[in-house]
């Protein structure tokens, strides 16, 4: 999978120390300009449903397990590859210093009516839920949550990065299917 983008938070100045890896895949759904997303109450944020893969699963099969809890999503397939997202983020544990998250970020189509959703109990305490909204419209809110909300997350720069990547792609299709 090729690589989006790597960054590293602006508390690191380096990249000494112990350091966890996390794997996580991440779902694009689409209709025309609505995408799939999961909005948080807690950090006022938008972003692609997925989340942490499990010690020995695979990242396709953690992304379709992550996408039913979070969104419900039925009959997951056209799994295709996006990009990845490489982060350095400061670690909120004793033991270690760092987290190297790799974010895996796929296309796919699903049914068009989701499921019942299974979140964790911090999902459902932090207001998760998913919701279909306009693919623009969740750019501009997360630009105004980073310019404006001290409520924000860690995740909203990547989320809002990778909007902003599958925004151009969406354009770009839909202008070439136009000029068809």
């Amino acid at each position: 999978m090729h690589l989006l983008k790597s960054t590293t938070h602006c508390d690191i100045k380096t990249l000494s120390g112990k350091i966890f890896q996390r794997k996580a895949a991440r779902g694009i759904i689409l209709k025309g300009e609505n995408i799939l997303m999961v909005y948080t109450a807690r950090y006022h944020d938008y972003t692609l449903p997925g989340g942490g893969i499990d010690d020995g699963e695979d990242i396709k099969m953690g992304l379709i397990r992550e996408l039913n809890e979070e969104t419900g999503a039925k009959n997951i397939k056209k799994i295709k590859d996006f990009g990845l997202y490489e982060e350095f983020r400061p670690w909120y544990k004793s033991d270690y210093d760092i987290v190297h998250m790799l974010s895996y970020c796929f296309t796919c189509t699903i049914d068009d009516e989701l499921g019942e959703t299974q979140l964790e109990d911090y999902e459902i305490k932090n207001g998760m839920k998913p919701v279909w909204i306009s693919i623009f419209d969740a750019i501009a809110h997360n630009e105004n949550t980073m310019a404006h909300s001290d409520k924000k997350g860690m995740s909203i720069e990547r989320e809002t990065f990778l909007l902003k990547k599958i925004a151009e792609q969406v354009l770009v299709k839909a202008e070439s299917e136009r000029a068809l």
